[in-house]
């Protein structure tokens, strides 16, 4: 269930942390290498000193580096520059999708926080940097995961960075370009013939051996440190808003713990009088694909209970058939007011392309997920068109070309000639 190398080394002194906590029973535990709780299996979250959180300034914020690390008094380790095991991701931009909200008729501000413009082009940088960091100050040497392509090139490149040795475990029939963009960093990839479930369930075992007792798998043993850098996506589109919530957000979810924490960041900043809340609160709506959907599914259904499934689909970074997160992705829907829905293939594709035509940014098909449940929460009313909305593109659209490879492609085909572009209408 879990590994402990070491008693904490996060500085306490300096960190907002001060222990992990239950999600579903709330016992507490020391700052350790533990993802689960002892007395009732749930999972565990980072806890923080509220005065700690309280005495966190816009100024100071705002006076930091161009990166996460800007909040590194929000976060529970790398609040010292020279222990980070970083590529310094974040503040990503947000691009104002003026004609993309056009097109779907929403005529309040729509904008795409576009995470691609990270080191390894995804989302997963940030999460890397913080459970790594984390997981240096407990102790270990070897760093590790299961992913799904993402998380693997970013925990790859980490790795790379600073000399450390990396073992990633990957679903054998996952894309060649994240294959490719995690194998060139020269660490250890491990293709394992299986869906990703699979996979994490394996290293959920390894991680309980001796021989990966020095080995970090940011997923699993240092999850909840993981999980909290998620939570620097929230805490960036309120500042680049001018240090307000958007009335709505758009997420795709996969585990569903990215949704969680975005909303966990904006409640964190409220609570401690960074932002003021919207006058009607904030929505939080979920993507999945349809070809892995247990989340929405259960949404719809009305119930709890999340049924496992075996993924199909072409959004393979989504791909997570059993959602460690999915109830508290529930909670947090049921709680604002939003909804899930789901997208097919399909549908997936023409997001990408529609996001892409509409923007310039081109979304690997977690992206087109997002786009496509956009357009349905507007056309179903569930999404006011009038409120400002942000959707978030989480990676990037080189690392999935085979999803709209045989839609796009030239538009014209001509001799090297002035005559021939004349004859293709291209000078008139």
């Amino acid at each position: 269930m879990t590994s402990t190398l070491a008693p904490s080394g996060i500085d306490t002194a300096a960190s907002p942390a001060r222990a992990l906590v239950c999600r579903a029973c709330s016992a507490r535990y020391p700052l350790a290498a533990q993802h689960a709780c002892y007395e009732c299996f749930g999972p565990l979250e980072v806890d923080y000193d509220p005065a700690a959180l309280a005495a966190v300034t816009r100024e100071q914020i705002e006076a930091g580096p161009r990166n996460l690390w800007r909040y590194a008094a929000l976060l529970p380790a790398g609040q010292d520059p020279a222990a980070r095991v970083t590529l310094d991701p974040g503040f990503t931009p947000l691009v104002a999708a003026d004609r993309l909200a056009v097109e779907l008729g929403i005529t309040a501000p729509l904008w795409v926080k576009d995470d691609s413009a990270n080191p390894t082009h995804s989302f997963k940088d940030r999460v890397v940097s913080v459970a790594l960091t984390a997981a240096r100050a407990l102790g270990f040497s070897r760093f590790a995961c299961a992913s799904t392509g993402n998380l693997a090139n970013s925990v790859a490149a980490h790795a790379a960075r600073v000399g450390a040795p990396s073992v990633v475990f990957i679903p054998s029939d996952l894309e060649q370009g994240k294959v490719v963009t995690t194998a060139v960093y020269g660490g250890d990839l491990v293709a394992i013939d299986g869906s990703y479930d699979d996979v994490n369930r394996l290293c959920g075992e390894l991680v309980e051996t001796d021989e990966f007792e020095d080995t970090a798998f940011v997923n699993v043993n240092v999850r909840p440190y993981y999980a909290e850098g998620s939570k620097t996506l929230g805490y960036e589109v309120a500042e680049q808003l001018g240090w307000r919530i958007p009335a709505q957000v758009v997420i795709p979810m996969a585990s569903g713990e990215l949704l969680t924490k975005i909303d966990k960041a904006f409640s964190e900043l409220v609570e401690i009088g960074l932002v003021e809340a919207p006058a009607d609160g904030w929505k939080v709506f979920g993507a999945q694909s349809a070809g892995c959907n247990p989340i929405a599914t259960a949404l719809h259904a009305g119930t709890d209970a999340i049924t496992p499934v075996k993924p199909t689909g072409i959004a393979k970074s989504l791909n997570i058939g059993d959602p460690a997160a999915g109830l508290y992705a529930l909670e947090a829907v049921r709680r604002t007011g939003g909804w899930m829905d789901h997208a097919d293939d399909d549908e997936i594709r023409a997001g990408v392309r529609l996001l892409a035509r509409t923007t310039g940014v081109f979304a690997e098909t977690a992206g087109g997920v997002t786009v496509a449940v956009l357009r349905k929460l507007v056309e179903s009313g569930r999404l006011d068109p009038t409120a400002e909305t942000v959707v978030f593109n989480t990676g990037e659209g080189l690392k999935t070309l085979d999803a709209v490879a045989g839609e796009v492609g030239p538009t014209h085909r001509i001799k090297p000639s002035l005559r021939a572009a004349r004859d293709a209408g291209l000078l008139s």
